[in-house]
This record gives structure tokens, sequence and C-alpha cells, in this order.
């Protein structure tokens, strides 16, 4: 085989793919939150589920959740903006803004008090499928 030629690639072993999302081609629409609407990124058919990427903004401020929790590995947020207040089990409260990040471990109850009507936040969640649980307060 010449220095040009590339062996073909098995198709047990093929490549992913890039993904490419725009405006256009992902627009915000409602979801699993009624004041909020989802733009998905694209990442659980890249990944097979094995992750989710969502950029959720807010459409009328953010409605008190309730104590919750989600099952999954990993919950990541990467505030984009506007705010939202916070309430973790611990007893802490963090109103997160512009530039903040959260993780949130599997488990970890919590409840989203309230926000901004401009509110948006970068989600990506581990794995790509994600259970919310309403549970007491702690």
């Amino acid at each position: 085989m010449s220095q040009d030629q590339q062996p073909a690639t098995p198709p047990s072993q093929e490549r992913p793919r890039q993904v490419i999302t725009t405006p256009e081609t992902s627009p915000f629409i409602t979801g699993r939150r009624d004041f909020f609407k989802y733009r998905d990124l694209g990442m659980m058919e890249a990944t097979k589920g094995a992750m989710h990427a969502t950029v959720t903004k807010g459409t009328i401020g953010i409605v008190p959740t309730g104590w919750h929790y989600h099952e999954l590995q990993i919950q990541f947020l990467y505030f984009l903006k506007g705010w939202v207040r916070l309430e973790f089990e611990d007893g802490t409260m963090h109103v997160f803004k512009e530039g903040d990040s959260c993780y949130i471990p599997h488990g970890l109850r919590h409840n989203e008090l309230e926000g901004s009507d401009d509110f948006e936040v970068l989600e990506i969640l581990l794995p790509g499928e994600i259970t919310t649980v309403p549970c007491d307060e702690p």
C-alpha cells in the first residue's frame, strides 16, 4: 500500500462524525418545564445517548420547581445570561449569573427558586437521559 492510500475503516470501528448545530437547524422548543425553552445541541445522537447538551432559556422567569433530584451521573451548568437562585440540600443558597458554573452530582437534592426572564444556561448531562425525581425538603 502506498503512503497516500488509507486502509478502509471497518464498520465496527466507524469514526464519530462532527456535529454542527445552528439556531436555524436546532431552534428552541418546549420541553420538560413549561417556563423554559430548550435548544438541543445534537450530542445525544452524536454520542449514542452518552451525553446531552442543551441551551435552556427562561420564557417567564422561573417558577419554583420544588425539591427534586436527578437520576444521572453528571449535571453541569454554565450560565450564559440572566440569573437564577438555587437552594441545595446542605442549606446553601446561591444566585448564579452570567459566567458562573455549577456541577450537581447524582442524587443531590435542590430547588430552583426564582430567576430572571432572560435566564439562559448551557446544560451538559451524562448520560444523556435525565430523570427528575420530586422529593421532600431536606
